[in-house]
């Protein structure tokens, strides 16, 4: 294994890794708050029982979350040293604003988690209302860095070195906002209907347990509007890919020679030596229509480029159609429960919409690790874009293959540890009659 395969390898593995537990760091203090603030309305003990568990579950993914996070900033500097010195003064400020988040969130969630009988009521919410918040951030600031990569600006290139740096000019880069908005709503629909998915299982052997059906309900109200909006952030982010990143978004649709009008492509597996995509469905003026919002717009191929500087583009189009598929079955499922509660149906008796949302459990999951595989080896030769190849970031030392052993090892241990705790929670679950 060459070195560059072995560095990306190691970082794609602690990534995918990380980022589960990032986007429940993210949302699951909002269902904690929310079952919490229903206990104080309503006085009905199962919301305090779910606040509860829920608050156990968030520490015990904040823990393991804090760990992978730790290891990849070392990875940061030990794999990918030029990476980091020409980076490092432009992108260290959002890096340090998720730090404090990080932090902030830390403090608070103690306090959460220790305070229920030594702080009043008021203050215990908003400890909640805190983690929720400072989760959110930590998770956009480093979003925000990775757009950077994206999109680079805030410094001038002169003899190979970034010289007149402005920081917030580098937050502020063309992909911040669209790439923010896009996983912080992957971070809410993958979690609130993967809680909903486990409960919706649990409800089809006994549907009348009002702490499953509370649990229920909470997690479709967090997630299931974030899963309905995410087709609309999706649309966002890929009509800024089409302007800015052209290479990535061909990469995508398999798109290998520049079309106007373009037909959008469903499913196939891209023959890279035929520049063909065998098997697929051609939906004609469909990209160009949703990447410009014109039916007759050029979208640019892979012929814009040299060959040299295409990414795999069956990998890419393969997790981008994977992505598109599942965040398009999660939205019809969340449309579907909000439709029959609007109607005032008993949604846990609804047996063939439990089956959808136990299905849904583990989607919003796969289809982010999905989308981050769209994002980076779409990028790629390029760590970043336009600026420094990826070859030229990595660190010339061998053996990085124990490493990449031993880390992988390390991340199935705690996986599996992290699910052995999380089933043990579940399964002790109350027993509340309706």
């Amino acid at each position: 294994m060459s070195d560059l395969l072995a560095a990306r390898s190691q970082m794609a593995v602690s990534l995918a890794f990380h980022i589960v537990f990032a986007m429940v760091g993210i949302a699951m203090p909002v269902l904690m708050v929310v079952a919490e603030r229903r206990w104080q309305v309503t006085g009905q003990d199962v919301y305090l029982e779910l606040a509860r568990r829920w608050a156990k579950g968030t520490a015990i993914l904040f823990a393991v979350g804090a760990v992978s996070g730790t290891v990849l900033s070392f990875e940061l500097g030990l794999l990918w040293p030029e990476f980091m010195r020409f980076a490092g003064p432009i992108i260290g400020m959002p890096f340090s604003l998720e730090g404090f988040a990080f932090f902030t969130e830390a403090i608070f969630l103690g306090v959460y988690l220790y305070g229920w009988e030594r702080i009043s009521r008021r203050a215990h919410l908003a400890a909640g209302v805190l983690v929720a918040v400072s989760g959110g951030l930590s998770g956009i600031f480093v979003v925000i860095a990775n757009a950077w990569m994206n999109t680079p600006t805030g410094f001038e290139l002169v003899a190979g070195r970034a010289v007149n740096v402005d920081p917030l000019a580098a937050m502020a880069n063309p992909a911040a906002l669209p790439q923010a908005v896009h996983m912080a709503l992957a971070a809410y629909a993958a979690t609130g209907l993967g809680v909903a998915g486990i409960h919706a299982f649990l409800l089809l052997k006994d549907p009348s347990n009002a702490f499953h059906r509370r649990a229920l309900v909470i997690a479709l109200l967090v997630g299931g509007p974030a899963a309905v909006l995410q087709p609309v952030a999706g649309d966002f982010a890929a009509r800024h890919v089409a302007r800015h990143q052209p290479t990535k978004l061909a990469a995508a649709e398999a798109l290998f020679e520049t079309t106007a009008p373009a037909p959008l492509v469903l499913g196939g597996w891209p023959d890279v030596a035929a520049r063909r995509t065998r098997g697929a469905i051609e939906i004609p003026y469909g990209l160009s229509l949703l990447a410009f919002h014109d039916p007759r717009a050029e979208v640019k191929g892979l012929d814009v480029v040299p060959r040299d500087e295409w990414p795999n583009v069956p990998i890419v189009h393969f997790a981008f159609q994977l992505m598109v598929a599942l965040g398009t079955y999660m939205a019809l499922v969340a449309l579907w429960a909000g439709w029959r509660g609007w109607r005032g149906k008993d949604l846990a008796h609804d047996r063939r919409l439990m089956r959808a949302l136990a299905l849904a459990t583990p989607m919003g999951f796969i289809a982010t690790e999905a989308g981050w595989v769209v994002t980076e080896v779409g990028r790629q030769p390029w760590v970043i874009y336009g600026v420094l190849k990826t070859a030229d970031a990595v660190t010339p030392m061998p053996g990085l293959i124990v490493p990449f052993l031993t880390f992988t090892l390390l991340y199935c241990f705690l996986g599996a540890i992290v699910s052995w705790l999380l089933y043990r929670q579940i399964i002790r679950s109350p027993r509340v009659t309706e």
